[in-house]
């Protein structure tokens, strides 16, 4: 298995961040569309928009955050990938 999703967080054989990456933007993107309609509507204040996107961009950081930490703690309960060939 190459990749897998564990406890929200995708992992690779490689631990390539970007998968992680490409992950948080695409929730991001999800989170904007559906929303999306609010934001260009003139029926709300572009105060109010503002805020709305500033709410979305700091869900966005929070949850790198977390995950951040959660690779942190696994790390620690598996310790670092080694090389197979080098043992490294």
């Amino acid at each position: 298995m190459e990749e897998f999703k564990y406890l929200g967080t995708t992992l690779t054989n490689q631990n390539f961040i970007q998968e992680e990456i490409k992950s948080i933007l695409k929730s991001g993107n999800a989170c904007y569309h559906s929303v999306q309609n609010l934001l260009s509507s003139s029926l709300l204040s572009k105060n109010l928009k503002f805020c709305m996107g500033v709410k979305m961009v700091s869900r966005m950081r929070e949850e790198h955050r977390l995950k951040v930490f959660e690779n942190r703690v696994l790390r620690r309960i598996f310790g670092p990938k080694r090389d197979e060939v080098t043992r490294e």
